[in-house]
């Protein structure tokens, strides 16, 4: 039976054939550096992904590796079964930007049951990129809890009182619930305090929920 790492080296050699130079130099530029990076577009990265399958011993090697395709793989590989609160800790520890938070929160995290948990855990961890994936899983998630959103929400706006990453996050979260919710959105929004985060927050989901 084939081994992960030998696993790992054939999807090496399928990355290195789609490098790309002109992507590799706008990561750079934008400050997203890994420890390797081939620049290969997400789109491929997911086509990767779907050819291997759900495989989460695989994706949980993939992940610790310093490659940024490898990362990205493993994150559409695991499986979201299995991770409780206290694989939280793991997950964590490669969310070194803003695009891994992003994959994370898509491909993964958003399915998980412990969704709440997550968003406790992450968004009081002063760590604005934990904070950002938490809250793009939840806007995703089908499970999340209305009294989690609104104490999450009030105490990460206190944390992070001028940080794009959390207003964005948030908008993500509130928008989500408009249709399920309205009021209980534009309640919390006015309860916010007088922020930069809070501000584009309010601004955003008072367009949202106008239009």
């Amino acid at each position: 039976m084939e081994n992960n790492t030998s696993k790992m080296v054939t999807l090496l050699g399928k990355i290195r054939k789609q490098m790309n130079g002109a992507v590799l130099d706008t990561f750079r530029y934008y400050g997203q550096n890994y420890g390797m990076n081939y620049g290969v577009a997400i789109h491929s990265l997911r086509d990767m992904a779907n050819q291997v399958g759900m495989d989460d011993s695989l994706a949980r090697f993939l992940y610790r590796q310093q490659v940024r395709e490898l990362r990205i793989i493993a994150l559409w590989i695991a499986d979201s079964a299995t991770i409780t609160a206290a694989d939280f800790d793991f997950w964590a520890a490669g969310i070194v930007n803003s695009e891994v938070a992003e994959q994370a929160a898509q491909a993964l995290l958003c399915r998980i049951d412990a969704i709440d948990a997550l968003l406790e855990a992450w968004c009081n961890a002063d760590n604005e990129l934990l904070a950002y994936c938490a809250l793009l899983a939840a806007a995703r998630s089908k499970g999340v809890n209305e009294g989690v959103v609104e104490r999450v929400v009030k105490s990460v706006i206190a944390l992070f009182a001028d940080n794009h990453l959390t207003a964005q996050g948030t908008v993500a979260l509130l928008s989500s619930l408009i249709a399920t919710n309205r009021e209980f959105v534009k309640s919390l929004t006015a309860a916010l305090p007088d922020t930069p985060t809070a501000s584009v927050v309010r601004e955003e989901i008072a367009w949202r929920i106008e239009y």
